[in-house]
């Protein structure tokens, strides 16, 4: 996919846009600071169609704001380990001051199972139960699989490679 729009939304996130061929679907793309330097290099290597978001973000606001706004066929959260799944989180409600906007966020979100087609090992990850609030399918792996999670996820997706 090419890289084709670098951005900031209204919450500093860092977000940016990758295009693959004609048709397709849109996918979603969210990581945390710390795991997001490989993950343009991993976007650009994925050979397939549609188009592929991508929000570096800080907290669930600008996340579930990126989910709101690009309405993803599925979405990859990227995370120390992968995980099949995961239970309920309670997010505690704090004040942030952001970059771009000052928000108040936390709450209840709910659990969450894989998209993957297998098993694997359950925890919390509050990124997933965000994307699981919004009914969207979700997957978690690592920095270091992005790019062979979103090609086999295209793969098992009509028109979606």
């Amino acid at each position: 996919m090419q890289h084709t729009r670098t951005w900031s939304d209204v919450y500093g996130s860092a977000r940016a846009l990758f295009e693959g061929r004609a048709g397709g679907h849109a996918w979603l793309v969210a990581a945390p600071p710390e795991l997001a330097a490989p993950l343009a290099g991993a976007l650009a290597a994925v050979d397939g169609k549609g188009r592929a978001a991508l929000v570096v973000h800080d907290g669930l606001t600008p996340l579930l704001a990126a989910l709101q706004e690009e309405r993803p066929r599925g979405v990859v959260v990227v995370a120390e380990a992968a995980l099949g799944g995961g239970p309920a989180v309670t997010v505690a409600e704090q004040y942030v001051e952001g970059e771009g906007a000052a928000y108040q966020e936390g709450g209840e979100f709910p659990a969450w199972t894989g998209d993957t087609g297998s098993d694997g090992p359950q925890a919390e990850c509050a990124p997933a139960s965000a994307a699981a609030l919004l009914g969207l399918p979700v997957v978690v792996t690592t920095p270091a699989q992005v790019a062979q999670t979103l090609t086999d996820w295209m793969d098992r997706t009509p028109h979606g490679r």
